[in-house]
């Protein structure tokens, strides 16, 4: 009886810090509320949930998110506050804000954010490397050591692995461009951009644009998929996830076990003092060793780094580029008569004949306005801070989104029409409200490297393929770690023929 009497004290001891700690909770979030509410923002879903429910049906529904925070940006912008439990985090749609938080080293990235994507579902991924470094000094040592070999200086080497590797996947295209033939341009880019990313920086034949078998086309998208799904915070505990995040990890694993392999193999070259690739690896390799800063860890973050997000993105843009040109014909045609005056029917492409081709740049930069791959970035502020009149709170998660600004009447006019000629020189553009690559000291690395290799691939589709995409395409942005075509690419191609080619 006794015992009994123990049992039934033990369970209304329980169940009553149970509600002490719910009031406790339901009282915090009631101080939370009071802090940010004067923020303009839409009405909370959810005492609790704050705005994740409308969230969640939209994911259920496959709808991109960033749609629903434009209409929020327009209504309720410059500065719109999103709810998600207890935490706060703030859209920065403002230039001022752009300029304070991005051009600054005073503002790290937010660390529950980017801890999603360091360690995914409990194995390494991008561990502390260039993207994921919330520690300043820390990240510009990797910075310092691996700059020179991002140079344009450097990179005006790469131009004969660029037009090589483009000349394949033109090649392959060429196979299939009968006006019949449904071809999956998207997947092609994706592969090239893999084997030029692999070939520049690591010296690597990965082969993926003819072999089907390679396993590192399927790695990679399986961890785009993982960097997506760990945003759902239950997704991997569900029973019938478990298959998709054993692969997710066993691709990570894959990864980082073949860059180690990799970075060991070219380690022992270099130490033997035998002729090393000219790539970039042994450029970083070299700068580190001169630095005295080498980290085997870190170094493998930075290979998964680059190999990953090197290809992933380049990949997204061209697609983006190769689907809008699909429905603007006169843009096409401009585009074809600045090739075939400036490449004509030349198999190779110089970097001057890049510098040449002015239009072209337009138009990519104004894809990237419309479909960044790469659509923001997050950062945290333990200061308070006042932008456009409205108080920033200390300690709160800032969120910077350029696909957001890029598609807002009050950054560009009528913002939805494509229209490289806004990229023009003579056009003005507000300053801090296109940053596809990110702004200020944390910006993106690889960005000339990107449209270097952007810019090599397109000539050479306009030099050579007439195009149109395979209805229905949608046009639809989905969201899986990176923006990209919802419906993939598909396209029918007929040969070009130009004036001096004989064919």
């Amino acid at each position: 009886m006794e015992a009994l009497e123990a049992i039934w004290i033990l369970l209304l001891l329980l169940l009553a810090g149970a509600l002490l700690a719910f009031g406790l909770y339901c009282c915090y979030l009631t101080y939370i509320h009071v802090k940010y509410d004067y923020i303009p923002g839409a009405p909370r879903a959810s005492f609790f949930f704050g705005h994740l429910p409308i969230i969640w049906k939209m994911m259920k529904n496959q709808e991109l998110l960033l749609d629903l925070f434009l209409q929020w940006a327009e209504e309720y912008g410059p500065i719109v506050r999103f709810n998600a439990f207890h935490r706060v985090s703030l859209l920065v749609l403002s230039p001022e804000g752009v300029k304070e938080y991005l051009m600054s080293p005073h503002y790290p990235k937010d660390r529950i954010v980017y801890e999603r994507v360091s360690y995914m579902f409990g194995v390494r991924f991008l561990g502390n490397g260039l993207v994921t470094d919330r520690d300043y000094d820390h990240w510009h040592k990797q910075r310092r050591i691996m700059d020179p070999a991002f140079s344009r200086t450097y990179l005006i080497g790469l131009m004969g692995t660029f037009n090589d590797k483009a000349e394949e996947l033109m090649k392959e295209m060429e196979e299939k461009a009968d006006g019949e033939t449904e071809v999956d341009v998207m997947n092609l880019l994706r592969r090239v951009t893999l084997d030029i990313i692999a070939k520049v920086a690591f010296g690597l034949e990965l082969n993926t644009l003819h072999d089907d078998q390679t396993p590192f086309p399927h790695a990679v998208s399986m961890v785009m998929k993982g960097t997506a799904e760990t945003r759902k915070p239950l997704f991997k505990y569900m029973p019938w996830n478990r298959k998709s995040v054993k692969e997710i990890q066993e691709s990570m694993r894959f990864l980082r076990n073949f860059g180690k392999e990799c970075i060991e193999e070219r380690c022992r070259i270099i130490q033997n003092g035998e002729e090393a690739p000219l790539d970039i690896l042994t450029q970083i390799l070299k700068n580190a060793a001169q630095e005295g800063d080498y980290d085997d860890e870190n170094m493998l973050d930075n290979f998964v780094t680059f190999f990953v997000a090197g290809h992933e993105t380049t990949a997204n843009q061209l697609s983006f580029t190769v689907m809008e040109l699909a429905r603007q014909p006169e843009i096409v045609m401009k585009l074809q008569a600045e090739v075939d005056e400036v490449v004509g029917v030349r198999r190779d492409i110089t970097y001057e004949d890049l510098g040449k081709l002015q239009y072209l740049s337009q138009v990519l930069k104004e894809v990237l306005r419309l479909y960044p791959p790469v659509s923001g970035t997050i950062r945290w502020t333990a200061k308070e801070n006042v932008i456009e009149g409205v108080k920033i709170p200390a300690n709160t998660t800032l969120i910077f989104n350029t696909y957001l600004m890029g598609r807002m009447e009050r950054f560009f006019k009528d913002p939805l029409t494509f229209d490289p000629d806004r990229f023009s020189k003579d056009q003005p553009r507000p300053s801090f409200s296109y940053f596809p690559f990110s702004l200020g000291p944390r910006s993106c690395i690889g960005q000339i490297f990107a449209q270097m290799e952007a810019k090599v691939v397109m000539a050479k589709f306009l030099q050579r393929f007439e195009f149109q995409v395979v209805p229905p395409q949608s046009f639809k942005i989905s969201e899986s770690g990176t923006l990209r075509p919802a419906d993939g690419v598909v396209c029918r191609l007929r040969p070009r023929h130009q004036p001096g080619r004989g064919d």
